[in-house]
């Protein structure tokens, strides 16, 4: 019974992400029917050439040019985002932890701010290649967590927590110091910050899906493990697991997903912190739902959320990162309250 009423509420999800999608590729200054975006995808996508054209040649333009890839960029990043906290709450055991307690954001805001104000200006990049300076970032980031909460050869999750939060006040105060000294570029700088979905395009979804949906998968591969490992170190090592191990793989996979997402979306917090957690409570701990389910969940969140950034004082667009604090911060306060 309860196997039936899991399987129920992942197709809701599914439902739900599809309809969302839907709507937020119609929504816009151009307003277009979620119907003829439906049709047109079936048509383009699919390759159903018996459907009638309903929709202009601008409006498919519209569509499947500008709205469309960045509407599945959102869904893919907020599902990364949630399935790499999935991953960082499970193995550090706690439930507060979310893809930047390791320094991802951190790293990849200090790649992508020494890009924008030093290496591009400086003919020292070419077109696209922000997402490669912040990846590089994320990643040097989080080997540097790493190995600083290392201890005698083990990892320990309150170690890690302390060091993300230390190499992550570090690298902000150095953003905020180049930021001081080199003028040009700031306003990059600052949408990168907070993180914003604008402008982005397939090139930016083919970059991020591969490495993002790989790792979700790899992740639910993972997922009886941590349910083993929750169960405290000893209790996973009498089981057979080798827990430094588990934790290096778990560890690597998240911050993998996180520093895809990060590389091309900049710093869009309180996904990973929230939807897991909410995914939690709703339908409990065990990883292998619990993984699969965050992921749907961060994904509606997202584009919801993008969509409401575009959209809600248009033709001003806010920065997404802002839109998931603003409406994340109260619901997240809501869940805790309720349960």
């Amino acid at each position: 019974m309860r196997t039936r009423s899991g399987v129920l509420r992942g197709v809701v999800l599914l439902a739900f992400l599809l309809v969302s999608i839907l709507v937020a590729a119609a929504v816009g200054s151009v307003a277009i029917s979620p119907v003829n975006v439906g049709r047109m995808l079936l048509s383009r996508i699919l390759g159903f050439d018996s459907i009638e054209r309903t929709w202009t040649a601008a409006e498919e333009l519209i569509v499947m040019q500008v709205r469309l890839p960045r509407v599945l960029l959102a869904a893919v990043i907020g599902g990364g985002l949630s399935a790499a906290g999935v991953l960082f709450q499970g193995i550090l055991r706690n439930p507060l932890a979310d893809p930047y307690i390791i320094g991802v954001s951190s790293g990849a805001s200090l790649g992508a701010a020494a890009a924008l104000l030093f290496f591009i200006p400086a003919g020292l990049g070419w077109y696209g290649t922000l997402p490669l300076y912040a990846f590089a970032g994320a990643v040097g980031a989080t080997f540097i967590v790493y190995r600083v909460g290392l201890m005698h050869g083990r990892l320990h999750p309150t170690n890690l927590i302390l060091a993300g939060v230390a190499v992550g006040a570090l690298f902000t105060a150095m953003v905020s110091f180049m930021m001081v000294f080199k003028i040009q570029n700031l306003q990059d700088v600052y949408m990168w910050l907070m993180g914003s979905l604008s402008g982005r395009g397939w090139r930016q979804l083919g970059a991020a899906a591969p490495y993002v949906l790989a790792g979700s998968a790899v992740a639910v591969l993972f997922a009886p493990k941590l349910d083993v490992y929750l169960l405290g170190e000893e209790t996973a090592h009498s089981l057979g697991i080798d827990v430094q191990r588990l934790q290096k793989q778990v560890l690597a996979i998240g911050a993998l997903i996180a520093a895809a997402c990060v590389a091309v979306s900049g710093v869009i917090g309180f996904v990973g912190l929230m939807v897991p957690h909410a995914v939690r409570i709703w339908i409990g701990p065990k990883h292998t739902r619990l993984t699969v389910y965050a992921f749907l969940a961060g994904a509606i969140f997202l584009v919801v959320a993008d969509t409401l950034a575009r959209t809600v004082f248009s033709p001003i667009e806010l920065p997404v990162g802002i839109v998931t604090a603003m409406t994340g911060g109260p619901f997240f306060i809501y869940l805790m309250r309720r349960s």
